[in-house]
């Protein structure tokens, strides 16, 4: 690439970077797309044209943006973090959620990125609502399908019997008053079974479907899971205590902040505690499947201790 076209490149993001900074994100998108003409191979032009593609709500611009990006830097946590709320704008969040923690990874391991370690990491766990919010839709969807069918297949037999009664009243082998006394019967137990048959329903489901939510308050900053056991740190952020120690054996300062922290620094929260027993005790049915599909905790630790 001719050494012109670089710098014609840096010179068309500067002036695309002054758009963004007053809110012309469409003559921003334009004067980082004439940038990445020049220059291709740089993969800051993608993600900066991504970013004004996020404001303009062109996704799949911006997911592609992304992936070009991120085949020039893998180790790249604007374009994952950009990529995951396109992912998510689209209702994809199990991509979403994939990406998010990867632009999380690459966030807590590096120094100069920390700053934005919180707002990605609110990112995840808005992902992961997300995704527990269509498994809980399809759960609702299917559990109201399942007794919608139940009662059909009753009213289908209440009915055949009913029309078999009707039959043999007409043909004079049942006299209409005890005809009428029968059908009477049949409706009094068709009606019964269906009670019965919500009534188990509802019972199997306490809170009569309803959407289950896990508070935010209830989940780890690391791993994204419901505490058992949280500690405090000074600076009044809250994480599961094992998955605190095991981080804090590698790299002794708070994941989120990066300041220096020591294991002796930390305090049981007793209040969170209960709040979480109390909450997997009334929810014990269903909790324990919120993690599925998460990318498993060694895995995230390996990036962790790289920092």
């Amino acid at each position: 690439m001719p050494p012109g076209n670089e710098y014609a490149a840096e010179q068309l993001k500067t002036q695309g970077n002054n758009h963004f900074k007053n809110g012309e994100y469409g003559e921003a998108e334009t004067l980082y797309s004439q940038a990445v003409q020049k220059n291709s191979k740089n993969p800051l032009l993608f993600t900066n044209r991504a970013n004004a593609r996020l404001k303009l709500e062109r996704w799949e611009g911006v997911i592609d943006d992304c992936l070009r990006s991120i085949e020039l830097m893998r180790e790249n946590m604007k374009g994952f973090f950009y990529l995951a709320q396109a992912q998510l704008a689209i209702n994809h969040p199990n991509e979403a959620l994939s990406s998010a923690l990867m632009a999380y990874e690459l966030c807590v391991s590096s120094r100069q990125q920390t700053s934005n370690a919180a707002t990605i990491s609110a990112l995840v766990l808005k992902c992961k609502k997300a995704k527990w919010d269509i498994r809980e839709r399809e759960r609702i969807r299917r559990r109201a399908d399942l007794l919608s069918d139940l009662e059909q297949k009753l009213e289908e037999g209440y009915k055949r019997t009913v029309s078999d009664l009707e039959d043999r009243v007409e043909a004079g082998e049942v006299g209409a008053v005890e005809g009428s006394e029968e059908k009477a019967s049949l409706k009094t137990d068709f009606e019964k079974k269906v009670g019965d048959l919500r009534t188990a329903f509802a019972l199997s489901d306490p809170e009569h479907l309803e959407k289950r939510e896990v508070p935010d308050y209830l989940v780890d900053g690391i791993t994204f899971e419901i505490m058992h056991d949280p500690v405090v740190t000074r600076n009044g952020r809250s994480y599961e205590r094992a998955t605190l120690i095991e981080h804090l054996k590698r790299n002794p300062t708070d994941p989120l902040t990066r300041e220096p922290l020591r294991i002796e620094d930390l305090r049981p929260n007793i209040a969170l505690k209960e709040a979480c027993t109390e909450f997997m005790e009334k929810n014990e049915g269903w909790v324990y499947d919120c993690g599925d599909g998460e990318v498993d905790v060694n895995t995230r630790w390996a990036h962790l201790s790289s920092s």
